[in-house]
């Protein structure tokens, strides 16, 4: 059942809104008769024009420069195999999405009807000047390294087979880490590689290339070790052939230093994995099940370095880390190729990325207290955001440097600055979040769990293990809606009104009555609130039995806060509570507060909400800068609009010298840095990327956020609640599923927080 409920899911994601993953999106004004006499007739003529004189220009005038094709025939298509090349086409626009979103270029997918090599050839060339580059991919060994080699030959742009390459760059990098951990010297290790496709081949030539010797690695195939007496040997296995009179991986893997797995699940046994050498290092990158289980083998030797395909154990050897990098950089040079020179700079970057310093948003977005080199940490993570910036750079330096660069880059500076502004536009913070709340779920109450969309959405948290849901409302019409969701999960299910829930109710009403005996309520008041969900649910986080609460589906925003604020109240030290939204942008995420709490807050109060609002972002893993918006910039109006604003900014460079804070200023200046730094060169906000704003008043926020939402799409994720005691959460009324399964690992990254908190308190004591 659970099987085909992930099938169904999955079949409904790529059908719904609309057919597939991607879409053309203009890049030019196209509303006025103008605008369109520009894009096309007559005015598309004057580029033609000067193409023709210049064909270079293509890359001045059109979008050539920017455009990958990723090509398959669907003959070898993940562990799917060939299942031709319309049913590769999903897989192929999935590429086209991560080009986008990692490194900002367009992927476009073409899937051929051939398996002619020729063929493929030919049309690959005839195609070719639509392109900037050519990714091949899943196409089935070894007419892969054929198609690539005379491509290569015959074509002046880029041509990658990811399948090959990609996994022998990141796997090179983690293994050039393990083996200075190990302290072995690479051409003197015993290798041992278990499969022979295109995959494998060039992982090992790759290895080669890094110093290893041939006569020290053993290559298998499904029949075995390769051996030079074998007949009918492929070239490619021709040349990893070995004399010695082996043929088991068994018989291989004995006194073995490195073992790569690129083959089938489960074929290392805890036995064999004890006859390799002190020290070994096993790359099981079989998916999904690797060669040997990770946890079973760091069982069976503790001293073993290794690595999977999987992101749920470290060291995730992940195509993902090198393909949109190494096409970004040589795009970028308008490279020739990708060559042997640039494939061996990106895995250098990546090798000594692993070993710097990591930023804090991607430990705390892995939920690491401190990811630092070791045998853990041999790769850089697929979502750290220096990726950008390292891997191009040094791709477009090796391209330069051997001569395949059409385009020299002359202020590397200034070109690291453009490949971080790329990095923006996509939803990376929610992908972190989620990673982050999957490393330390939380049991997370949903109040209104008779609606179908709060349940629909506690499935999914249950299911991607971002929450450990509890669920409140009439029991019988819970498992009526669980039973048309197909949710079969064993889960908490409460009836606040319930006989069964009785005895919680009487103790939840005693404590509440003591907190609230002087603010009016009696017992026999406390008893009755607490047969409503909000009630119950927030008592359950007050008094431990749940880690954080999500409600308000069904209800407005006043309703919902109100016993809220009655039993959870404001945290120490806190006198007003306050809201934020996080908005995905195309610049990047943008924090936006106060968003729903506080009509009119003075400046006191406005240096308050800035306070908490950049915990938020530092807890979230940004480096907040903030701005305090006005209608005014810098004391160009005397309104106590302005004033208020301009107070606040006074209070937080006196008592949060540590905060990168400015105002009041205008938006437009707030956001834009060349705008700002030449008509404000003082302030503190210049040279910052601004991603945090702090509004003057509820009507200011509350209307912007709901702004970008709408007309520009941006997701949101809020309200959040800011200053209370627990992780609280009120959902905006009629949320939809996607908006509050993202509420819900706020909910859970809060109570992290607050645990983490209380955890070095105690130790501090």
């Amino acid at each position: 059942m659970a099987n085909e409920k992930k099938r169904r899911e999955a079949l409904i994601y790529h059908a719904k809104p609309q057919p597939g993953k991607i879409k053309i999106v203009p890049t030019k004004p196209y509303a006025t008769q103008r605008d369109l006499a520009l894009a096309y007739s007559p005015g598309v003529a004057e580029p033609c024009l000067e193409i023709k004189k210049n064909k270079e220009k293509v890359y001045k005038y059109t979008a050539k420069g920017n455009i990958v094709a990723i090509i398959s025939n669907g003959t070898a298509v993940l562990g799917l195999g060939d299942i031709g090349p319309e049913a590769a086409k999903p897989v192929m626009e999935g590429k086209s999405l991560l080009f986008k979103i990692f490194a900002d270029i367009d992927g476009i997918d073409i899937e051929l009807d051939t398996k002619d090599v020729e063929k493929f050839i030919e049309t690959v060339k005839t195609i070719a000047p639509t392109f900037g580059g050519i990714n091949l991919e899943d196409i089935k060994a070894p007419e892969a390294f054929e198609i690539e080699r005379r491509l290569n030959d015959e074509l002046d742009i880029p041509v990658m087979h990811d399948d090959q390459h990609g996994t022998a760059i990141i796997s090179a990098a983690a293994l050039l880490n393990a083996l200075e951990l190990a302290q072995k010297k690479i051409d003197k290790v015993k290798i041992v590689i278990s499969g022979a496709g295109a995959a494998a081949v060039s992982c090992s030539r790759m290895y080669k290339a890094f110093g290893a010797r041939v006569e020290n690695m053993i290559m298998l195939d499904s029949k075995g070790v390769i051996r030079q007496d074998r007949e009918q040997l492929s070239t490619e296995k021709k040349e990893f052939a070995t004399p010695l009179k082996i043929d088991t991986l068994e018989e291989a893997l004995k006194n073995a230093d490195v073992f790569i797995g690129l083959s089938v699940a489960n074929i290392v046994s805890p036995a064999m994995l004890k006859t390799m050498a002190k020290k070994p290092i096993v790359f099981a990158m079989a998916n999904p099940d690797p060669e040997i289980d990770y946890k079973l083998a760091c069982k069976t030797r503790d001293d073993i370095i290794m690595a999977t395909g999987r992101s749920d154990h470290p060291n995730q050897v992940n195509n993902v880390l090198g393909f949109p990098f190494i096409f970004r950089g040589a795009l970028d040079v308008r490279s020739t190729k990708i060559n042997e020179d640039m494939k061996m700079a990106a895995t250098l970057a990546l090798a000594k990325l692993a070993k710097e310093p990591v930023p804090e948003q991607v430990n705390i977005a892995y939920g690491a207290t401190r990811l630092t080199f070791g045998k853990n940490y041999i790769i850089p993570k697929p979502f750290d955001p220096r990726l950008i910036a390292e891997i191009p750079l040094a791709v477009a330096k090796a391209a330069i440097e051997s001569g395949v660069a059409q385009s020299p880059i002359e202020d590397w500076d200034r070109y690291r600055e453009e490949l971080l502004r790329r990095s923006g536009g996509d939803n990376k913070v929610m992908r972190l979040l989620m990673d982050r709340a999957k490393s330390n779920p939380k049991k997370i109450v949903f109040a209104e769990a008779n609606h179908l969309d709060v349940l629909r959405s506690a499935q999914i948290v249950y299911e991607e293990g971002i929450a450990m849901p509890i669920l409140l409302g009439n029991k019988e019409d819970v498992l009526a809606l669980k039973k048309e969701l197909e949710f079969d999960a064993e889960v908490p299910i409460i009836d606040p009104k319930s006989d069964a829930a009785k005895g919680k109710r009487m103790d939840y009403a005693e404590r509440f009555f003591e907190n609230r005996k002087r603010h009016g309520v009696t017992l026999y008041g406390a008893r009755t609130k607490m047969r409503e969900r909000n009630y119950f649910g927030a008592m359950m986080v007050l008094e431990g039995d749940a880690d954080g609460m999500i409600s308000g589906h069904s209800r407005a925003f006043t309703n919902v806060v109100k016993p809220i604020f009655e039993v959870i109240g404001r945290a120490n030290r806190v006198s007003r509570a306050a809201t934020a939204h996080i908005m995905i942008t195309e610049r990047g995420p943008l924090i936006l507060a106060d968003t729903s709490i506080n009509i009119d807050p003075n400046a006191e109060e406005l240096a308050e909400i800035t306070r908490m609002t950049a915990s938020l972002g530092s807890a979230f893993g940004f480096n907040p800068v903030l701005a305090l918006l006005s209608f005014s910039n810098f004391g160009s109006s005397n309104h106590p609009h302005a004033a208020k604003v301009r107070e606040a900014i006074g209070i937080l460079h006196k008592k949060n010298p540590e905060l990168i804070v400015d105002g009041e200023i205008q938006t437009d200046f707030a956001l834009n840095k060349k705008l700002r730094r030449s008509q404000f060169p003082f302030s503190t906000l210049n040279g910052q990327h601004v991603n945090t704003l702090i509004f003057p008043n509820l009507e200011s926020a509350n209307i912007t956020y709901k702004l970008l939402k709408e007309l520009h799409a941006a997701e949101s994720i809020g309200p959040i609640m800011l200053g209370l005691r627990k992780a609280v959460h009120v959902l905006q009324l009629g949320a939809s599923v996607e908006e509050i399964v993202n509420m819900t690992a706020v909910a859970v990254i809060d109570a992290q927080e607050r645990e983490k908190r209380k955890k070095a308190k105690t130790i501090k004591i």
